[in-house]
């Protein structure tokens, strides 16, 4: 069978139009999203993601076309996730960062793509893990993943780089205070980007102050200064980069793939959900995304989607969400806005993510979503009880439990 007739043996021999539609299918969550996770899925783990985030106007977009260049040089193919605001009028791409890397479009060794945020949080877009897998079946060396630029809440990179690469542009000042909760203390390695300008030496000293207040045996992640526009310190970064044995750490979280597992047993053996046609998108440790269909048995008598339809999407979503620790959680208090009437034959996405969690008490989020434009349909908000008896569904290769998972 030839690449034309198969798209997965395209994406494997790095035709960049089969590469290209499968990234749409997976930003717009069409029909063929779920075939695409499926098929990469065995040929992932190769690529070194290196993730860039740091506060907005840091310089990480000229950062990153600096690092291609240097990637370049050295033999190294390259994509690039970037993570764009969302426009007001289409929700697409604003495409800032693709303007900045202009002059590697031309580069058949370089793969520069877009993102959309749509308001998701941490700095990322939602399908920013699966364009990475991507890409990473598609044999590019090096794939990296630049933030949208959001502060303190922008750590959802650290669950899909290898090496995270924090920008810090001189005059921060007091601002390092306001972001080192967060963002500052998932770094591998500190950036000092525009390092020319006057208070480069003053950020340095910062960073370095604060990195001696660490505890622990852990490395200490080096600072590196950096004048993108000139290539000064580009070559000692990608020197260090290519140091770096890790690869795949996206998919070697052992909770992450042990909670995947429980949550697809246990929408598997959730009888209500199939009744729905309820289907598993993704799962990880506190967050799930599933779908669904509006069919028949989805409609009011008006012939719009009945809105306990949509709840019951967001719940199962929750549901799997709170469960994924593998310890019963009930949900106790749950409210939902509904903000557009949805069509037979839409698809619809639920993402739940976990806000807060205690011993006892949980707090989670599900946005929904109709697939075809990313609109938002509703949105769920709910409190859980964790009763700590665990989740009683079937282990692989067993008959699935009779006792429901949700509520």
């Amino acid at each position: 069978m030839n690449a034309e007739t198969n798209p997965l043996e395209a994406i494997l021999a790095g035709d960049r139009r089969a590469v290209a539609r499968a990234i749409t299918a997976l930003e717009n969550d069409s029909d063929s999203a779920h075939a695409v996770r499926a098929g990469v899925a065995a040929h992932v783990g190769r690529a070194h993601v290196v993730g860039v985030t740091g506060p907005p106007g840091g310089g990480k977009s000229t950062l990153v076309s600096g690092l291609i260049r240097q990637l370049r040089v050295r033999g190294h193919t390259v994509a690039v996730v970037a993570v764009d605001p969302s426009s007001p009028f289409t929700g697409g791409a604003v495409l800032g960062d693709r303007i900045r890397m202009g002059e590697h479009q031309a580069d058949e060794g370089v793969f520069i793509r877009s993102l959309a945020s749509r308001g998701h949080l941490g700095g990322l877009a939602r399908s920013a893990t699966d364009v990475v897998d991507v890409f990473d079946a598609a044999g590019y060396h090096t794939v990296i993943v630049e933030t949208v630029g959001a502060g303190q809440s922008e750590v959802e990179v650290t669950r899909i780089a290898d090496t995270r690469l924090v920008v810090c542009p001189p005059g921060l000042g007091d601002d390092i205070q306001a972001i080192k909760a967060g963002v500052l203390e998932i770094a591998d390695a500190f950036v000092v980007s525009k390092a020319d300008l006057p208070d480069a030496q003053r950020t340095e000293n910062e960073l370095l102050s604060m990195l001696t207040l660490r505890r622990g045996p852990a490395a200490k992640p080096p600072v590196l200064r950096t004048i993108a526009t000139t290539g000064e310190g580009l070559r000692e970064l990608v020197d260090w980069l290519e140091q770096r044995t890790q690869r795949g750490s996206r998919h070697a979280a052992t909770e992450d793939r042990a909670a995947r597992d429980l949550v697809a047993r246990s929408i598997a053996a959730d009888g209500y959900g199939r009744h729905l046609g309820f289907e598993l998108v993704a799962a990880a440790r506190g967050t799930a995304t599933v779908r669904m269909r509006v069919g028949p048995q989805h409609l009011n008598f008006n012939g719009r989607c009945h809105g306990g339809a949509i709840f019951s999407l967001g719940d199962m979503a929750l549901g799997l969400a709170c469960n994924s620790h593998g310890t019963i959680a009930a949900l106790i208090d749950g409210n939902i806005s509904i903000s557009t009437g949805v069509e037979p034959g839409d698809w619809l996405v639920a993402h739940a993510t976990e806000v807060s969690r205690s011993r006892k008490v949980g707090v989670y989020r599900v946005d929904v979503s109709r697939a075809s434009d990313q609109a938002h349909i509703a949105c769920l908000s709910g409190t859980v009880y964790v009763t700590g008896k665990p989740v009683p569904v079937a282990a692989p290769g067993e008959r699935p439990g009779l006792a429901p998972l949700l509520n």
